[in-house]
């Protein structure tokens, strides 16, 4: 099997994963299998905001409302679209976010509203606590973006500096029935972390709740894992791990590499601690670029590290595709300098999607063939 080869077949198998959470799909789904009473108002937030609010305008053709991040829409669809920043909230994502917010309290008291929650949202839609600037703000997401804390601690601190995080958006909800669907793209699926708790409501009288996990890591790997099945390769899953510093995450996938011909995958979302002055790439870029360190001189391997969101870090790449000759002695230089997607465009082994319409943290394939 050729480099090539296993470069396409991997990307065929990653797509299929991400094509099995991709947002339209998956409330489609969902609310097929389980309908709900016809909704009065719909609102989508997150990364996945317009393929997730596609599909539920067109089973309920109310009013709707999708914020998402800038270029991640499509033109000539029959609802509003607002976009916003991110990965750092600007004047974009206030406005967002007080949009969103008299939206909610706006609803009548009889009001069944349709909350649709994707990944993204911490920075897309923010109300900063009375005393906050958005300097204050931006300032705030940077360092955090740079500490190498993982989403579910970054974004439980985030919602201490929100009125409309952790449950604050849907207490000003003064209808008397929400239904909560969600893709998930943090650990353990928790919807207290999903968009630092945007879609959290919390039991209160009068009023019914509905929360659904419509999609998540687990969901696109298991689709991964088939497809490769009817490709005729075997396949080890070694589950939703990558939860750790890349450096660690390429040693723990570095000693789990398939020794004979066959696929191995897994999930999650690595942290990354960047210096002063960064220069481009994301976790998924800075993964591969280990991983392509420690397979170096094996020509018969090949690994692709991605975010199934079709970005990585604040760059266009989604992560990169690397096999046993992508390392060179210049690489370990732009490790140093967190430069690792502009070692991975020079090598050609950058992995570019574009927006996918789904949010559920990063997919790793390696092939041996």
């Amino acid at each position: 099997m050729t480099p090539q080869t296993r470069a396409d077949l991997l990307t065929q198998i990653w797509w299929a994963g991400v094509q099995a959470v991709n947002g339209e799909t998956s409330v489609t789904t969902s609310l097929t299998a389980s309908p709900i009473a016809p909704p009065d108002l719909i609102l989508a937030v997150g990364k996945a905001a317009v393929s997730m609010g596609k599909a539920a305008h067109k089973l309920f053709p109310v009013p709707t409302l999708a914020i998402t991040k800038t270029g991640h829409t499509e033109p000539g669809l029959p609802f509003e679209i607002l976009q916003s920043s991110h990965p750092v909230p600007d004047h974009s994502s206030v406005n967002a976010g007080a949009r969103l917010l008299s939206e909610v309290i706006a609803a009548p008291h009889g009001c069944h509203l349709l909350l649709l929650v994707s990944g993204g949202a911490s920075s897309l839609v923010e109300v900063p606590r009375p005393g906050l600037t958005l300097q204050d703000l931006a300032t705030f997401n940077r360092a955090l973006l740079a500490s190498g804390k993982d989403i579910g601690t970054m974004n439980a601190e985030r919602s201490q500096h929100s009125l409309i995080k952790g449950g604050g958006l849907l207490a000003q909800f003064g209808g008397a029935r929400v239904t909560i669907l969600v893709i998930s793209d943090t650990q353990g699926d928790r919807i207290e972390t999903i968009g630092s708790g945007i879609g959290l409501c919390r039991p209160r009288p009068g009023l019914q709740t509905e929360t659904r996990i419509v999609a998540s890591n687990t969901v696109a790997r298991s689709a991964a894992a088939n497809t490769a099945y009817n490709l005729g390769l075997s396949v080890l899953d070694h589950g939703e791990v990558l939860y750790d510093d890349v450096q660690a995450c390429a040693d723990l996938m570095a000693r789990n590499l398939p020794r004979t011909p066959g696929l191995t995958l897994w999930g999650g979302e690595p942290t990354v601690l960047l210096p002063a002055n960064p220069g481009r790439g994301g976790r998924n870029q800075a993964l591969a670029l280990h991983l392509a360190q420690r397979i170096g001189g094996q020509p018969d391997l090949s690994i692709l590290v991605a975010g199934t969101d079709g970005n990585d870090g604040p760059t266009h790449a989604a992560g990169g595709l690397i096999d046993g000759a992508t390392w060179d002695e210049t690489a370990a230089t732009a490790l140093t300098r967190a430069d690792s997607g502009t070692f991975l465009a020079h090598q050609n082994a950058l992995f570019t999607t574009g927006p996918t319409g789904t949010n559920v943290m990063d997919l790793a394939l390696a092939l041996r063939g």
